[in-house]
């Protein structure tokens, strides 16, 4: 790793979104730090970044390991110019059927994790006087969906929580913005949006699936001096499926 590189800490990084956002800063000359909760995640991650970057195994389930395992990082890296937070689960139920520890590991993952992750990388930000913070969230959180009531809430929680986060470190030249995707294939969905195609399609007006690349050009934007004037924003890329 270079000095002048700026470095990236990339979580979900193993696969779809994740995955594809991390070749590219790649390509763009940033040092990727790559999270999976699993070895088999990791070893992917290692095989996919080789010199270029390196793997770190969080599982944000365990909030108090997750946040020393990120310090850690952190002391030895030094700095984190670029947090793009891709990490999530499901756990979907309706919610009369819903046990509380489905809806507290969902909201664990997808929402309180950005908040461990900004406590840690924040100061180091502050003090450089730089920082781009990015947010993969969902479309779910905007419309709802039967069964996943824990889902939606956690996904729009991430909207206040940007909002506010990108007023308080404004000044100090640190953008703080969302990404929602809509249907988006990967080799994780393509199961289940191959099942439910026609009724899916039939909703989404350019009568086609996203792939993880429409979402990691808007990445590339965001971290660009083009969008410096940008922040707090939540940005769609869904196939019109939602128009705010």
């Amino acid at each position: 790793m270079k000095k002048k590189n700026k470095i990236a800490l990339v979580t979900g990084a193993s696969r779809g979104i994740g995955k594809n956002i991390a070749l590219q800063l790649i390509k763009l000359g940033i040092y990727v730090i790559g999270t999976a909760k699993t070895n088999k995640g990791i070893q992917i991650i290692k095989r996919m970044l080789d010199k270029q970057g390196r793997a770190i195994q969080v599982n944000f389930l365990n909030y108090n390991n997750a946040q020393v395992t990120i310090q850690n990082t952190m002391k030895e890296i030094g700095k984190i110019d670029i947090l793009i937070h891709n990490s999530g689960i499901i756990n979907d139920n309706l919610l009369m059927n819903m046990t509380i520890k489905e809806w507290n590991n969902v909201i664990t993952v997808n929402l309180c994790s950005i908040f461990c992750l900004s406590k840690v990388i924040l100061p180091y930000m502050l003090k450089k006087k730089f920082g781009r913070i990015i947010v993969i969230n969902s479309v779910i959180g905007y419309i709802g969906q039967i069964g996943q009531t824990n889902y939606a809430a956690s996904k729009l929680g991430l909207v206040g929580f940007i909002k506010s986060l990108a007023l308080e470190v404004a000044s100090r030249n640190i953008t703080v913005n969302l990404i929602a995707p809509g249907y988006i294939l990967t080799d994780m969905t393509k199961k289940i949006l191959f099942s439910k195609k026609r009724e899916i399609i039939r909703k989404i007006p350019t009568k086609k699936f996203g792939k993880p690349a429409d979402i990691t050009h808007v990445v590339k934007f965001l971290l660009s001096k083009k969008s410096s004037y940008i922040t707090g924003q939540t940005i769609h890329v869904n196939g019109g499926i939602y128009m705010p």
